[in-house]
C-alpha cells in the first residue's frame, strides 16, 4: 500500500469527514455514526500497532470479531461495516490506498448464528499447548481456564482484581454489565492456575493504580487489554491448528453449553452468565436442539440410509 506522505491518520478522519458531507450528503446522524465507526475500528487498529492504511483483510475480520466479543450484535455490526467500507472507498478514491481491502469482507449474517464451541478436549488442547517456558505462559493458562471456568465475558476478565477473589471458598465476585455484580463459581483446576501465575505477578513492577488487577501485561506493567486477550486466543487456535474461528467469548458460550448438556437449569446458566433476560440464554438450548437433531439423524434407523440392491 502506498501512505500519503505528511498526513496523519487524524487529518485522514478530518478528510472523510468533509468527503461525507460534501459528495454523500448524508444525514446528520448516519455521518456521526460513519465516523464514530471508523473511529472504533482506528482505537483497535492502533492498540496492535497498524496504521489504518496498512490494514488487510484478515485485520478487519479480525476487528469483526472482537466486536462480536463485546456482544455487539450482528445488525449493529452490519451497520458499523458500513462506514468502515465508505472509509477504505474514500482511500482509494483519494489515493491514500491502492486496494480496498473491505472489498471481500464478509457482512455478518442477520439472524440466530448458533456461536462456536469448543469441546473439553479441544480446550484442554489450547491449554496444553502454552508455552510455560516464556514469563507470560502461566498467566494465559490462568486466563483461558478462568474464562472457561466461570464463563467471563473477555472485559470481566480484564476487570477482574485481586480483590474481587475469594478462592478459599471457591468463588469470584465479576462486575458485569451496568456495573452489576455477581458471585460466580470458580473450579478448583482454575484455582490452581491462577495460583501458580501470582508467584510470575509478584515479581512484576505493576504501575500505580493497576495494582489489584489480575491480569496485568509484564511488558506494559498493567491491566491486560480486550485486544491482548483476543490475540492470545487467536494465536493459540493457529498455533495448535484448530480450524475453528474462536475468541476469548467462545470459552463463554462452551462453559453455558457444557454446563446445559450437564443437566444445568436454564436460570441457573442465566445467573451465573449475568444475563438480564432469559431470552438471551435460550440460545443455548438452541445449540443443544442442534446437535441432538445431528445425533437423531446420524443414530435412528427411519435416518439411515438404507442400501439399494441391483438385481
Amino acid at each position: 500500500m502506498i501512505h500519503t506522505p505528511n498526513i496523519s491518520s487524524e487529518q485522514l478522519l478530518t478528510r472523510f469527514k468533509q468527503h461525507l458531507m460534501l459528495e454523500k450528503a448524508l444525514s446528520a446522524n448516519t455521518l456521526a455514526a460513519y465516523v464514530h465507526d471508523v473511529e472504533k475500528l482506528f482505537g483497535y487498529l492502533y492498540a496492535v500497532e497498524i496504521d489504518p492504511r496498512d490494514a488487510k483483510l484478515e485485520d478487519l475480520e479480525t476487528f469483526l470479531a472482537s466486536l462480536h466479543d463485546e456482544e455487539i450484535g450482528p445488525r449493529s455490526q452490519a451497520r458499523m461495516l458500513s462506514g468502515i467500507r465508505s472509509f477504505y472507498q474514500f482511500l482509494v478514491l483519494d489515493g491514500h490506498i491502492t486496494a480496498d481491502p473491505t472489498l471481500l469482507l464478509e457482512s455478518p449474517k442477520i439472524g440466530m448464528k448458533l456461536p462456536e464451541v469448543l469441546s473439553i478436549e479441544e480446550i484442554d488442547m489450547l491449554i496444553n499447548a502454552i508455552d510455560l517456558s516464556k514469563r507470560e505462559g502461566q498467566r494465559n493458562r490462568a486466563i483461558i481456564e478462568t474464562l472457561y471456568s466461570c464463563g467471563l465475558r473477555v472485559s470481566e476478565a480484564c476487570n477482574l482484581k485481586l480483590s474481587d477473589l475469594y478462592l478459599s471458598e471457591g468463588f469470584i465476585k465479576v462486575e458485569g454489565k451496568g456495573s452489576k455484580q455477581r458471585l460466580v463459581p470458580i473450579s478448583d483446576r482454575a484455582i490452581a492456575e491462577i495460583m501458580d501465575y501470582m508467584a510470575d505477578r509478584a515479581e512484576i513492577d505493576i504501575k500505580p493504580g493497576h495494582e489489584d488487577y489480575l491480569f496485568v501485561s509484564a511488558h506494559l506493567k498493567k491491566r491486560m487489554s480486550r485486544i491482548t486477550m483476543f490475540h492470545i486466543i487467536k494465536e493459540l487456535a493457529e498455533q495448535t491448528g484448530l480450524k475453528k474461528t474462536i475468541s476469548p467469548h467462545t470459552f463463554r458460550h462452551s462453559f453455558a453449553t457444557h454446563l446445559l448438556e450437564g443437566g444445568a437449569n436454564l436460570r441457573v446458566i442465566q445467573s451465573m452468565l449475568g444475563h438480564e433476560d432469559i431470552g438471551t440464554t435460550e440460545i443455548y438450548t438452541h445449540i443443544d436442539a442442534h446437535r441432538l437433531r445431528s445425533e437423531i439423524i446420524e443414530h435412528h434407523p427411519r435416518n439411515k440410509r438404507k442400501k439399494t440392491f441391483h438385481r
